[in-house]
């Protein structure tokens, strides 16, 4: 069943800039985002899946997709907003398939971004070569939102048009894809039908934009001439990096001295870019000690199964007693981010109160405030996705191009055999 529509409100601020307002945002890791011709669409990832709010800075490029996304009344309440009178219209958006499409296209930029990667949580990482695979597709299938560009991302205003240059640096993941498809029972399952179509359209794009290359002329050939395929393991362990990260305790920063407090900091998302940092509460954690005269403040923060051993500047910003801010600079050991730092405490070393929270100097952590509560609604998004990619409903079934449909990346994290 196709969705109803939806009534949008269309405006005009006093520098021309047109919006198309569908509901509230939150915090920037409970929405997703897309840079197209003209303009940034956003959707809500808590909310359910609609036409996008938009922020339409050109008009004139904007139109190639307007009508295609919102209907062809929204598409003219926008033109009437920017060249005159009313500076306001109220109007309704009718469901179409580019929209959904975008949403889906705009959800998957989001997982590569905000996706809550968690051992201590039991949320498993989404393997980003498979992600990044798919993102092309969905690019490749959304053109009519770019403008006319090479794909690899250099149309200025437009970095999400980057289907060529994330069908380079995510080449790895296509002979597993194709193996995949290759054994997977039948061209009438969802799954196979998801992973035919977002070969077919990789080869498009490929073709499109002069790429060349041994996988992708595997792939030309076995799309012009399918063949039987011995069934691969379970779609988790053709992605699985077996990079060795296991979550061990290791041994305190400190030999001896005595105890005076400890606690756990906040582990806000927005204060440093994905990969590096266990996305969890309780990631975030720190001791107190008392050696000698000296007061030493030790900090642990789990690292994320992707964290570089080495190179970045992660830093922990600690605040005792409603005191200074002061930052600790933290370094990779084993599966932990550590650092130490000598503080001034209290005097009669009562409990001190201490706000602790994990960063990379110099990240923008976005306007606007957050909670974990924000926090925990996306590990519930994220668990309930998990749990229906690992029995995907039929693909008849779902809106084409609906956000709500697994990714073949969560399929396979879904699937993937590691001790969470």
């Amino acid at each position: 069943m196709a969705p109803p529509p939806v009534d949008v409100r269309v405006t005009r601020d006093d520098e021309g800039i047109v919006q198309v307002a569908v509901g509230s945002a939150g915090p920037d890791f409970t929405v997703a985002v897309l840079d197209v011709a003209g303009a940034v669409l956003t959707w809500p990832v808590l909310g359910n899946s609609g036409p996008p709010a938009a922020e339409i800075h050109d008009v004139g490029r904007a139109q190639q997709w307007l009508w295609a996304v919102y209907g062809e009344g929204a598409a003219a309440a926008v033109q009437a907003c920017a060249t005159g009178e009313p500076a306001e219209v109220r109007v309704r958006a009718d469901p179409t398939t580019l929209a959904a499409d975008a949403a889906r296209l705009g959800f998957g930029h989001w997982a590569a971004r905000w996706w809550p990667a968690s051992h201590l949580d039991g949320i498993p990482a989404l393997q980003p070569d498979v992600l990044g695979l798919e993102l092309a597709a969905l690019t490749h299938r959304c053109q009519q939102l770019f403008d006319s560009g090479d794909g690899f991302g250099d149309s200025g205003d437009q970095p999400d048009d980057c289907a060529a240059q994330l069908i380079e640096d995510h080449r790895a993941a296509l002979d597993p894809l194709i193996q995949w498809w290759r054994a997977a029972p039948g061209s009438s399952t969802d799954t196979a039908r998801r992973l035919e179509s977002v070969l077919r359209l990789i080869d498009d794009a490929a073709d499109g934009a002069g790429l060349d290359g041994p996988e992708l002329r595997r792939l030309r050939l076995l799309l012009d001439r399918p063949g039987p395929a011995a069934a691969p393991p379970a779609p988790g362990a053709l992605f699985d990096r077996s990079d060795g990260y296991a979550l061990a305790a290791g041994e305190l920063l400190v030999a001896g001295g005595r105890l005076i407090a400890r606690g756990s900091g906040t582990n806000d998302w927005r204060r440093y870019p994905p990969g590096l940092v266990d996305a969890s509460e309780a990631a975030v954690s720190w001791t107190a000690r008392a050696l000698g005269a000296r007061r030493q403040f030790e900090v642990d923060v789990v690292a994320h199964s992707a964290a570089p051993a080495s190179g970045a500047p992660l830093a922990a910003e600690v605040r005792v007693n409603d005191g200074p801010r002061k930052r600790v600079v933290l370094a990779r050991r084993d599966d932990m981010w550590t650092g130490r730092a000598d503080l001034d405490l209290p005097a009669d070393e009562t409990r001190p109160r201490v706000e602790l929270g994990v960063l990379l100097p110099g990240f923008d952590p976005g306007p606007g405030p957050e909670t974990g509560a924000e926090r925990d609604a996306v590990r519930t998004l994220v668990r309930r996705r998990l749990a229906a990619a690992a029995q995907p409903v039929a693909y008849d079934a779902l809106p084409h191009g609906s956000s709500s449909a697994p990714f073949l990346a969560e399929i396979a994290a879904a699937t993937i055999d590691e001790d969470y």
